[in-house]
């Protein structure tokens, strides 16, 4: 099925072009969602009529969308979640959570925008892109961890793993510690009888 494009579509065309995409999914996506018409001759001329339209209003939703892109860009959010000591979600981080974590503080985002490439299922810090028009994309950070103060830890530059690591070595020097003490008073005991 030949569509006319009324905005620009990843990897599919430009503003106005005629291009050939298969039945279901100009039937499914792009009539529906008012990003193409179809190709008839009726269609084309009435294109042409609006062409310049279209052609601002696609220039301004991109200038908001850039304005929108400067302030979002390099922002980072902490998204609370329950997690094993391996540092492993029970569950995953998904789009909607992104969207509800950039909305609470004061951006307006929705989930449909917010593009993940692997699902989330880990502690740690995540780069999420955040699709705002079809030409202009942003970047935020996603801090994922299991309290506010996990999150401030990890914001520093420390893992879970690292700090886990660093506990269970701190706590096999005191237990070494104590033994060395023990042993020593032993010791003592056992000289002091001798004498």
């Amino acid at each position: 099925m030949q569509v006319i494009l009324l905005e620009r579509v990843a990897k599919l065309g430009q503003l106005g072009e005629v291009v050939k995409v298969k039945e279901g999914y100009a039937r499914n996506y792009l009539l529906p969602q008012g990003k193409a018409l179809r190709a008839s001759q009726a269609n084309i001329d009435a294109f042409e009529v609006k062409k310049a339209e279209l052609a601002v209003k696609n220039d301004e939703t991109r200038a908001e969308a850039q304005k929108v892109a400067e302030k979002l860009d390099g922002q980072k959010f902490v998204i609370i979640r329950s997690a094993s000591d391996a540092g492993a979600l029970y569950g995953s981080v998904t789009p909607r959570d992104a969207a509800d974590a950039a909305n609470a503080a004061g951006f307006s985002i929705e989930r449909r925008q917010v593009v993940l490439l692997n699902p989330i299922k880990d502690l740690g810090l995540h780069d999420v892109r955040v699709h705002l028009h079809p030409e202009v994309d942003a970047t935020i950070h996603l801090n994922v961890a299991r309290s506010a103060e996990e999150a401030v830890l990890q914001a520093s530059g420390k893992s879970i793993q690292e700090l886990a690591a660093e506990a269970d070595a701190e706590a096999d020097f005191e237990i070494a510690e104590l033994f060395d003490d023990i042993g020593g008073a032993s010791r003592d005991e056992d000289g002091s009888d001798d004498a």
